[in-house]
Order: C-alpha cells, then structure tokens, then sequence
C-alpha cells in the first residue's frame, strides 16, 4: 500500500540540506584525512593493515570503550544545552587527551580512547539534539552511537555496506530491538542480548578508524608530536559524520523515509 502513495516534494531548502549531508556522509573518510596530515608512511601503514595481534587488541579495546562511553556519555543526555552545538569544546577535549595519549602509543589507547569516545558521543548528541531530537529517547541515543559505525569499513563487510543508507539498513534490526530493550530496562551495567549485539557491530566497523588513528600515531614522531592534531581530526571526522546523519533523520520525519532515500539516491556521487 505504501509503494501507492504519492512521494512528498521536498522543498529548495531542503534540498539544499540533504545535498549539504549526502556530501559529509559520502566522503573519502578518515584516513584520507589522515593520510593528508601524515603523508605517504600511514598509507603504507594501512595498506598493509596493522599485526594481527595488533587489530585484535584494538577491537578489544574499541568495544569496551563503546561499552564505557554509552553509559557515561548517554546517561547525562538530558542535561545538553540548548541552542547550537558547541562542537568547538568537544574538539579541545579530545585534543588534549590525544596529547597526553600520544606519548604512550597502543598501552596508552586503552586510557585514552574511553575518554575521547564519551566525549565524542557528548559532541554527537549535542549535534543531534540541535536538529531536533529528543535526548530522552532511546531510540535517539543508539542512533548516536549509530554514528560512529558511520566512515570505517568492518573487516567482514563485503563491499556492499560502505554506503550511509546501506549501513544504517545493515544495523536497523540490532538498533530496533536495542531501542527496545533500553526503553524497557534502561542501559544496565551488562545490558541485553540486543545491545550486546548492536555494540559488538558498531565496534566492529569502529574498530577499523581507531586502528588508523592508532597508524598514523605509530609513524615517528607523529605520536607525541601530532597526537592533539590527530583527535581533532578524529572527533571532526565523526562530527561530520554526525551532521549528516541526523539533517538525514530531521529530513525524514517531515517528509518520510522513502522520499528521502530517493532525493539522496538522485544526487551525484561524491
């Protein structure tokens, strides 16, 4: 019955929006942006992909910051402040633990990576709650976690869910039912089968920008040096991210998911 009705005509503006998101979720990704600050060394980093051991010690490490961060960050949701984002604090923060984490390469992840994760999710919420979403719904919460799985390609994926709306189609199950499960218990200490999975997703895909931001700390000199540029590249990345992303949701509950989806399938590719 749907496929029948008549398709809403976005307006200039909103055209203008979409196209503006469509370019920020579409983009060359983190380490591209990387690669510019750090040159040829972290492309061969990452062209030759770091240890394996390596890679299962930043997945590890990747998920539990999620874990941490989702209850720190997403409990005092409430509390965000009115008005525009202020993405400009959040980027001093991560900027200034990116510079005490440089010093001490991946031992120093797992102290650093809890803190700038929560405070990006901070800086996601913040972005989110300025294009009109409620902070006290679950369903709003797991979207920003949603955004960090945005940008980062999960070593599993096949090559067909690198695009934003194939991801998001990708995790629709897992978010739903986490949703759920969070509006009925709240985001408990272990959490249920449901957001265990959404997490364990998310890390997945997630897992792959921190293993480059982790690259390009591993080229000499950048680590200590370049540590505060890296994380504000990090946190801009998923900012980016975040900006696209929920202009998409704002979008979509005016004028529906369908007519959305169509207007950015019709845009140029990037």
């Amino acid at each position: 019955m749907n496929e029948s009705l008549p398709v809403p005509v976005m307006d200039d503006t909103a055209h203008r929006d979409l196209a503006r998101a469509h370019a920020l979720l579409e983009n060359p990704g983190l380490a591209a942006q990387l690669a510019n600050f750090v040159g040829a060394p972290i492309e061969n980093l990452i062209n030759k992909r770091l240890p394996a051991s390596v890679s299962t010690r930043i997945d590890s490490i990747s998920r539990r910051a999620l874990q941490l961060s989702l209850r720190s960050a997403l409990f005092t949701l409430r509390d965000a402040r009115r008005g525009r984002a202020a993405t400009g604090r959040h980027k001093l923060a991560v900027a200034l633990t990116g510079g005490a984490g440089g010093f001490f390469g991946l031992p120093g992840l797992a102290l650093e990576l809890p803190v700038t994760t929560t405070v990006m999710l901070r800086s996601i919420a913040d972005i989110a709650r300025a294009e009109g979403e409620r902070l006290d719904d679950p369903e709003t919460a797991l979207a920003c976690l949603e955004v960090l799985a945005h940008g980062g390609q999960s070593r599993s994926d096949d090559g067909t869910e690198s695009g934003y709306f194939a991801v998001r189609a990708a995790m629709a199950q897992q978010v739903n039912a986490a949703a759920r499960h969070i509006a009925a218990h709240g985001i408990t200490h272990k959490g249920g089968p449901a957001l265990v999975t959404l997490l364990s997703r998310v890390a997945a895909r997630f897992s792959v920008n921190v293993g480059e931001k982790v690259a390009a700390q591993a080229v000499p000199f950048v680590g200590a040096v370049g540590g505060a540029t890296l994380n504000t590249l990090f946190i801009s990345h998923f900012q980016a991210m975040a900006r696209g992303h929920f202009t998409i949701r704002r979008l979509e509950r005016r004028y529906g998911e369908r007519a959305v989806r169509q207007a950015y399938d019709a845009l140029p590719a990037a």
